[in-house]
């Protein structure tokens, strides 16, 4: 029997703490009314907390990135999920919106960021020499999974009991991520004496770590990026990428559709419906990305997100169940999709070394967008009592970002000696 390369238990650990981390950041669709209920704060104040969040941790990415060539990517993992753990166990002791934003804002999304920014691009790279697209597919669509598998039941625990019982299944799980990280994670496959899966000799050409400081690494990186109108194409449509999904979609979905007249239970259950979609569509995203122009698959990502995004404004209105499960089954089988043909294409531009930390700031603007649609959405919806305008505009700003992505120029990307690409 052919033992199994340890790449995969290494895939398997990061796969469950990105569900982890990622039903942390979307639990937050189902705390806006309990929070609002219980203290009495505003919608815009939570909704800002978690524009916040959602910004630090994407701005965080590409430190992350640099940190983890610094002090190693297991000490990471553990730091991460232990901030993560810490800000969790504190959302039981707040009562101030200045707290909410503390806890909710810095703590959770700094915890968060390692693991929804850059970990799933820095192990299809350091991992995998074969099939990375598909780790790096199966790797993104774990955030989906995540709700795929919990978050109705959140939503029925918040409604059931409390949202102090929701958080408190939260903890225990991330008590358990962190065991398993401790004990089984590594950094590298030479730790283990290993190459990366599907690398039959090492490269001459393997650069060694270099111990830099991680703040000069990060923006370094971003030095080079930025004078490239790739770098601005892909950071562009990333930007609008976050506003339509996390920032909309993951935060104001269910006050959505609870505010149209559906049990949030049912709203929950749409999410948990995308995510089995976006698991299906991330993960074939992924294997396609290794066979086809990555332009293209952008392209069609976009325009079908925008397509979705303009119908669920009908959908909702019309109060239809068969709506909503269309639009569902629509926008969940490209959630998350845009993200291996990015990371792809980054890596075509910028090389394997670089590519993890470039990638890291286009993610920023992702989160960027997602804070933008997080607090923006909060605030269309205290001025017009609706949050039709909000998908609406999302909507229309994908078809944009279909247009961005089509302008880089398949012939730009060149190979060199040393295995980084760059445009002519």
């Amino acid at each position: 029997m052919k033992r199994i390369h340890y790449s995969w238990v290494i895939l398997f650990i990061a796969f469950f703490s990105i569900i982890i981390a990622g039903i942390v950041r979307s639990s937050s669709g189902v705390l806006i009314v309990p929070f609002e209920n219980d203290f009495g704060w505003e919608r815009s104040t939570i909704s800002f907390a978690f524009a916040i969040s959602l910004l630090l941790y994407g701005l965080s990415g590409p430190f992350m990135a640099a940190l983890i060539e610094v002090i190693g990517l297991k000490k990471m993992m553990i730091l991460a999920m232990t901030t993560l753990l810490v800000g969790v166990l504190l959302t039981f002791f707040m009562v101030k919106p200045w707290q909410l934003v503390l806890i909710w804002g810095i703590i959770i999304g700094l915890g968060s960021g390692l693991f929804l920014t850059v970990l799933s691009p820095y192990i299809a790279n350091k991992w995998f020499e074969k099939r990375r697209g598909l780790a790096l597919g199966i790797l993104t669509a774990s955030t989906a999974t995540g709700q795929l598998i919990l978050l109705p039941l959140l939503a029925m625990i918040v409604e059931t009991h409390s949202w102090n019982w929701a958080m408190g299944l939260i903890l225990i799980l991330s008590v358990i991520m962190l065991a398993i990280i401790l004990l089984f994670m590594k950094n590298s496959p030479k730790e283990l004496g290993l190459l990366p899966y599907g690398l039959e000799e090492e490269s001459p050409l393997v650069q060694k770590a270099q111990k830099k400081n991680p703040i000069s690494i990060a923006f370094n990186a971003l030095f080079e990026a930025v004078k490239m109108k790739e770098f601005w194409l892909l950071a562009g449509s990333f930007f609008i990428c976050g506003l339509s999904t996390s920032g909309l979609i993951g935060t104001h979905f269910i006050s959505y559709c609870i505010g149209l007249g559906f049990a949030a239970v049912t709203a929950a259950s749409m999410i948990s419906l995308m995510g089995v979609f976006d698991l299906i569509g991330t993960t074939l995203s992924g294997w396609l990305s290794d066979r086809f122009d990555n332009r293209w698959l952008l392209f069609w990502y976009y325009s079908l997100r925008g397509a979705s995004l303009l119908f669920l404004p009908f959908a909702l209105s019309e109060g239809s169940i068969t709506f909503l499960i269309i639009f569902s089954v629509f926008y969940g089988l490209d959630w998350i999709a845009t993200v291996p043909p990015t990371v792809n294409i980054s890596r075509q531009i910028f090389g394997i070394e670089k590519s993890v930390v470039v990638y890291g700031w286009i993610f920023a603007a992702h989160q960027l967008g997602a804070a933008v649609a997080a607090g923006g959405a909060g605030m269309i919806y205290k001025l017009f009592d609706s949050y039709s305008w909000a998908f609406s505009l999302a909507g229309m700003f994908c078809l944009l970002a279909s247009l961005f992505v089509i302008v880089i120029k398949k012939q730009s990307f060149v190979v060199k000696e040393n295995e980084t690409y760059i445009a002519k």
